[in-house]
């Protein structure tokens, strides 16, 4: 075989041995995401950190190990791995947005001299996750949120609020709603308020704009009002998505229906829409303390040890088991 064929034959095996780990490395996190999604946090670990012990600067791994933590509000460990994440794919605003949620963790378990500093670097990955995605709904929307509840002496401020809102009205007119319903609950203005929400209800229908308004009544003390747009949130909810949770937590705020609160949750832990945005370990923790509640010290074991069956290091379910 000449010289020139054999380098080819080299370089063509080179290049299917590093394809075929670049694929097995993107199937593992894609492996690792599902779990993620599942609640099933243990075993998520458990792959991510195969990964990491020969891809150390793997960005998607540590991004995804950092949700892990998150998850289970264990915010040294998020803000570690997001913080690597970062470090390794700089310009990804993802990253930098799940890196600011972890320090706006840690801030929220620190005592108010230290919450001070980490709150300065929440705004700071926030800003620089929308600078990186201008058109991320996701960022546009944490930066806002945080400006509305930040003091000004962090860099909150209801302008740069609004001024994100107007960004966003484009590319999510609900989510702009919503921010400036807000900012309107942020001044007081309840009647503002009210109706940025029902814009964001009316934009979309989407169950998570009914919570919204539904909390909205519930803080207000508006109970009936909040009750009916709760039940209004459920029937939109077709996928049985995390926003049945935020509706069995307004309902246990109300000290209404708890029969309705505890078929939310199993209904969500049934369905096939479970995700990080209400970790499922999380979900049995508060169903089973929903039944402890109402005295069912049976089911509440159950659901406290389904929790760590899927979170074993979770403190709240150790709590919890260890209070039976």
């Amino acid at each position: 075989m000449a010289l020139a064929s054999r380098l080819i034959v080299r370089l063509a095996l080179l290049l299917l041995v590093l394809t075929g780990g670049v694929c097995s490395m993107y199937a593992d996190n894609v492996q690792a995401n599902a779990l993620l999604q599942q609640g099933r946090v243990d075993e998520a670990s458990t792959v991510l950190q195969a990964i990491l012990k020969t891809q150390p600067n793997d960005a998607k791994a540590r991004q995804l190990f950092c949700r892990v933590y998150y998850s289970q509000d264990m915010a040294d460990g998020a803000v570690r791995e997001c913080e690597a994440a970062t470090a390794s794919a700089p310009s990804e605003s993802d990253h930098q947005v799940w890196l600011g949620r972890s320090y706006g963790l840690k801030a929220s378990q620190a005592n108010p001299l230290v919450a001070f500093g980490i709150a300065k670097k929440v705004r700071v990955s926030f800003e620089r996750g929308v600078e990186l995605n201008p058109v991320s709904v996701q960022a546009l929307s944490d930066l806002g949120q945080f400006y509305v509840e930040a003091p000004a002496i962090v860099g909150g401020g209801l302008d740069k609020a609004a001024a994100i809102a107007a960004r966003m009205r484009p590319l999510s007119a609900a989510r702009a709603h919503r921010l400036l319903g807000m900012i309107a609950n942020k001044k007081k203005d309840t009647v503002t308020a009210e109706a940025e929400f029902q814009a964001a209800v009316a934009a979309g229908r989407a169950p998570e704009a009914y919570v919204d308004l539904g909390s909205f009544y519930q803080q207000h003390g508006q109970n009936d009002k909040a009750y009916a747009t709760l039940q209004a949130a459920i029937a939109a909810d077709h996928a049985k998505g995390p926003a049945l949770v935020d509706v069995a937590s307004v309902l246990t705020l109300l000290n209404r229906s708890p029969e309705l609160a505890e078929r939310c949750l199993r209904d969500y832990l049934s369905s096939s829409a479970k995700s990080d945005d209400a970790p499922a370990f999380k979900v049995h923790v508060q169903l089973g303390d929903l039944l402890l509640h109402r005295g069912d010290v049976a089911g509440a074991h159950r659901e406290y040890a389904a929790a760590l069956a899927l979170a074993s290091n979770y403190p709240p379910a150790i709590k919890a088991m260890q209070g039976r």
